[in-house]
């Protein structure tokens, strides 16, 4: 490998690629005086032969060029913007997922749950006033927010499918495990092994599910 003054390189050190600023020969050491190109920050490092074998040249001519793939950093693009989509939009949940919500479901999520530092609430509406709606509206924009991680959902036992695939997956492209007696003879350890579960509350109140 032909190092040279200006070029950029990876492997040099673990957290960023760097510009080579000088280089020279002592010994059977090779001396790189670089600065990082994210931080800017210059040091120098002594390599043997052998570490100069790890390193990379990443452009010949000392900046990034454009051969990468088109179709993957488009791709790339379209992630990170949905990543922090969010941010950007009040109502991300409500746009991203396929229901018509009433105004009293969106002003509880968002007006009342949401904007709270610990979020602990009872919802107590009457039947059909659409409690399933709001709660996935919060499960998914706390998920998206990176604000919840494990969840655990526990319905009456005949409600247990219905909330898995008509609200969460459906609804909601919120994908949820079903736990019940024959998944968790299954695997026993299906608790620990899944972040997204829907389970009955008959079965989790058994004493060998406690």
């Amino acid at each position: 490998m032909q190092l040279a003054t200006g070029q950029i390189i990876k492997n040099l050190i673990p957290s960023e690629p760097v510009r080579i600023n000088r280089i020279s020969r002592l010994g059977s050491m090779t001396s790189i005086h670089y600065s990082g190109i994210n931080t800017s920050i210059s040091n120098n490092k002594m390599l043997s032969n052998e570490m100069l074998d790890k390193l990379e040249i990443i452009s010949e001519e000392g900046m990034f060029d454009f051969s990468g793939d088109p179709e993957r950093f488009k791709l790339f693009a379209e992630a990170e913007r949905i990543n922090s989509a969010f941010q950007f939009d009040p109502l991300f949940a409500v746009n991203c997922s396929v229901i018509d919500p009433l105004p009293h479901q969106v002003e509880a999520v968002y007006k009342y749950l949401l904007p709270l530092p610990n979020i602990r609430f009872l919802l107590a509406d009457d039947t059909g006033a659409g409690k399933t709606i709001m709660t996935g509206l919060l499960i998914k924009e706390l998920m998206m927010r990176d604000l919840a991680e494990r969840i655990l959902i526990i319905t009456p036992g005949g409600l247990t499918k219905q909330w898995q695939e008509d609200e969460l997956a459906l609804k909601f492209n919120l994908p949820f495990k079903l736990v019940n007696r024959a998944t968790f003879n299954a695997d026993p350890n299906i608790f620990s092994a899944n972040n997204k579960l829907v389970t009955s509350i008959d079965f989790i109140r058994a004493e060998d599910v406690l």
